[in-house]
């Protein structure tokens, strides 16, 4: 991500730039940082994941949305676009425009060499603070794995992995489970 040519707005000039724009971008400390298109392979497991999840919480108190969906972090000021954000019971939003998600429940990011290390580490650390968040998952385009980092009582992060065609992983959060065959249907691996 690049941060773009206006720096300094406050969080209302970027939602309202945001909200007229056909790109999309992030926000932190007063400057937008450009989010950058997605691969074939980062469509297809994006895509892959979403329908796996929606089909398995379709008649529970759980919702699922794709990249277009904006989360807030309210104790770092980060506004962001997860590859997939599920919140389960009543959705909390910024406003009224119902776009800007403050109470997610899983966040699923898809990793990619040029956000893999802000994924794993700056991102994770914005993410930890969101109390109704109990779960985060890295999906990799390069191997077939999922990364889990689940969140414990005392608030420490679990972290487990998941590898292999045949690889499964269960998502206590939101009582689903993730098959790597399913979230890799039509990925080619380079």
């Amino acid at each position: 991500m690049d941060a773009q040519t206006r720096p300094h707005l406050t969080p209302e000039e970027y939602l309202a730039i945001e909200r007229r724009s056909e790109t999309r971008s992030e926000y932190l400390d007063g400057e937008t940082f450009a989010m950058t298109g997605g691969s074939r392979n980062h469509n297809l497991i994006v895509l892959n994941i979403g329908r796996e999840l929606s089909l398995q919480l379709k008649k529970r108190a759980c919702e699922v949305y794709a990249s277009d969906l904006r989360v807030r972090v309210p104790a770092t000021g980060l506004y962001t676009y997860p590859d997939i954000t599920v919140v389960c019971g009543e959705p909390r939003f910024e406003d009224e425009e119902l776009e800007t998600l403050l109470n997610p429940t899983l966040l699923i990011e898809v990793l990619s060499p040029t956000t893999e290390a802000y994924d794993r580490g700056k991102k994770f650390e914005h993410y930890q603070t969101i109390p109704s968040l109990s779960e985060y998952l890295l999906v990799s385009q390069a191997s077939f794995r999922v990364e889990q980092f689940l969140r414990q009582e005392d608030n420490r992060w679990l972290f487990t992995a998941v590898a292999g065609f045949e690889g499964r992983i269960s998502l206590p959060s939101i009582q689903c489970e993730l098959v790597l065959a399913e979230v890799y249907d039509k990925v080619t691996l380079v």
